[in-house]
């Protein structure tokens, strides 16, 4: 019988359910072997009594092994890393005859069972394997629980004076007492400890589920991963849906222009795969050279290029002979998102860039301030394009949390930028923009409160009713501003607002976003036209208290999934009372 692990009363959202959980094992940094699996390996090795003589059981230490299935795979990689990391995990053990079945036993376990450990920028340090309190927990692409790492932290940090008691308990049965095969003193108190925390509204009895991939993904890739990784198919809620939820829906969502039918051909459907792969690979493509080569303005010009003008491909034998369709990424399409992401990244560099090979000119300081303005814009973009996602699939919180703090520091940056001066006559200065000396005219959320105590009176005052007056807030202030955020920038221009996205549902094709220009991602107009006609000190301040609102919106989000006194609700405190934290 499969395990799992279910609640034993009813938790609310945003509640730790676990005390702080040490590993059995871990592997961070470098290790004298090949790879962190095997060092994790290794040190389970050390847990045991006794090895075991002869084949182990499906389950060691009450963990599921998945060697069978392991070895099994249809994937060369796997196998060739199974086999040779089991001869030398024997080697490193001093074992070095033929029989390497619990090496392989080992590090299948490892493969199972471990999660990636990440410091508090999100940078991952390695991996670490749970006992089952925690590694019970199965997964689901609608999850109801998260986790977060607790990272060597001192006597001063709060979170380790807060233990909550175990709020879930087993469901099932095994034939292996996982605490029997432990070495007396072996328990372990060291290594980066984890928490798991409710989501949602989690019942009495109801299993308590994690994600073990990516869930801005669509299901074929969601499936495809998990098989490739854990060899089982989920069977979730929201992949057993009778129809593609429409999360998932919007996350592939392609529109083909200049077809002379309606309905898609099995044959056509195979060029909509041919068109999708062809999608991936630009992106790719435009990334890599991005990272690699570290030619952001190369990276901006494919991606805008591919979000404005679409990718063509030639259809053969249609009625009129051969035929180029246009193929066009959804607005909310995960390729989109990662243009988006990968936009605000590059159009930052690129400023940077601008600014640190010509720093002496007016010209250059306002084209870098262009750029940033665009960084600016597609982090704000991709933060209410995740937001409209988890509107419809809660268990998206995590990522929106992220994506909202990333938007309101790259705004508070930009309204803090000494830019400004070269762009606004009298304009103020950065220490103008303090959340002391900030109020907001609309909502009393953040006149008065600083970010911790506002988290928790955010906690005790619910999600929802905090949620839409904030989002009330940051959607008056970016009809404020957006416009000045795009202005010259054409794909953005399509984008009619980045918050509501009602206006995406009225249109029936995305070819309705079209632009009618070929030309670079930045018009000549916005480079050469006068500084002082388009920015006024008022939309300065707007941006600044649009930042804010982003970032107390992604402070409460992140304190249903981390808590109060998570790295990244410390990160926003730090954030909004930096006062240097400019563009100079």
């Amino acid at each position: 019988m499969d395990m799992k692990m279910v609640a034993k009363e009813d938790i609310e959202e945003g509640q730790d359910l676990t005390p702080p959980l040490s590993p059995l094992s871990y592997s961070l940094q470098n290790s004298f072997l090949s790879s962190a699996d095997l060092s994790a390996a290794f040190r389970l090795l050390s847990l045991f009594q006794s090895p075991p003589s002869t084949c182990p059981q499906p389950r060691l230490f009450g963990l599921l092994t998945n060697r069978d299935k392991l070895l099994s795979s249809e994937e060369p990689d796997v196998l060739l890393k199974i086999r040779d990391g089991a001869r030398e995990l024997a080697k490193a053990r001093g074992n070095f005859s033929d029989d390497v079945i619990l090496e392989e036993a080992l590090l299948c376990l490892v493969m199972t069972n471990a999660v990636d450990v990440q410091d508090k920028s999100g940078r991952s340090l390695g991996i670490a394997v749970y006992d089952k309190e925690f590694s019970w927990i199965n997964h689901s692409c609608s999850p109801n629980a998260c986790y977060r790492f607790l990272l060597f932290e001192t006597n001063n940090t709060p979170a380790l004076h807060y233990q909550p008691k175990m709020r879930i308990v087993p469901h099932g049965k095994i034939d292996v007492c996982s605490s029997s095969e432990l070495a007396q003193g072996c328990e372990r108190d060291d290594g980066p400890r984890i928490v798991v925390r409710s989501i949602k509204r989690i019942k009495k009895g109801e299993e308590v589920t994690v994600a073990y991939t990516d869930l801005l993904q669509p299901k074929e890739m969601r499936q495809a991963e998990l098989w490739s990784k854990y060899q089982f198919v989920c069977c979730c809620r929201r992949c057993t849906a009778s129809l593609p939820t429409y999360v998932d829906q919007l996350l592939e969502e392609i529109s083909v222009s200049n077809m002379e039918f309606m309905n898609l051909s099995s044959d056509d459907n195979l060029l909509m795969d041919e068109a999708d792969k062809k999608l991936n690979d630009y992106m790719d493509e435009a990334v890599t050279e991005y990272l690699s080569a570290d030619d952001p303005e190369s990276c901006c010009k494919k991606l805008e290029n591919l979000l404005t003008q679409g990718l063509q491909v030639e259809k053969l034998e249609s009625k009129a002979g051969n035929s180029q369709l246009n193929f066009r990424l959804h607005p909310l399409n995960r390729l989109s998102l990662n243009a988006y992401t990968t936009l605000a990244s590059a159009y930052k560099v690129w400023s940077i860039d601008l600014l640190t090979l010509c720093s002496d000119t007016d010209g250059h300081h306002w084209e870098a301030f262009n750029m940033s303005r665009s960084s600016v814009a597609y982090s704000l973009l991709l933060a209410g394009a995740t937001d409209h996602l988890f509107r419809s699939e809660s268990s998206l919180i995590a990522s929106a949390a992220n994506f909202w703090a990333n938007a309101g520091e790259s705004l508070l940056t930009l309204a803090r930028s000494s830019a400004w001066n070269l762009i606004v006559k009298s304009g103020l200065s950065a220490s103008k923009f303090s959340l002391q000396k900030s109020k907001c005219c609309n909502c009393s959320l953040i006149d008065r409160l600083e970010v911790d105590s506002f988290i928790r009176q955010a906690q005790s005052a619910g999600l929802k009713n905090i949620s839409n007056e904030l989002l009330d807030c940051i959607s008056n202030l970016t009809g404020k501003v957006w416009s000045s955020l795009i202005h010259g920038c054409l794909h953005l221009q399509v984008i009619k607002d980045p918050i509501n996205f009602s206006w995406i549902d009225k249109s029936t094709n995305v070819s309705d976003f079209r632009t009618h220009s070929n030309k670079s991602c930045w018009t000549a107009e916005i480079i050469s036209r006068k500084k002082s006609e388009r920015y006024t000190n008022e939309e300065r301040v707007n941006i600044f208290l649009l930042g804010v609102h982003c970032l107390f919106y992604g402070g409460h989000l992140a304190s249903i999934c981390y808590g109060e006194y998570s790295h990244l609700a410390s990160h926003l405190q730090n954030v909004l009372y930096d006062e240097d934290n400019s563009i100079h």
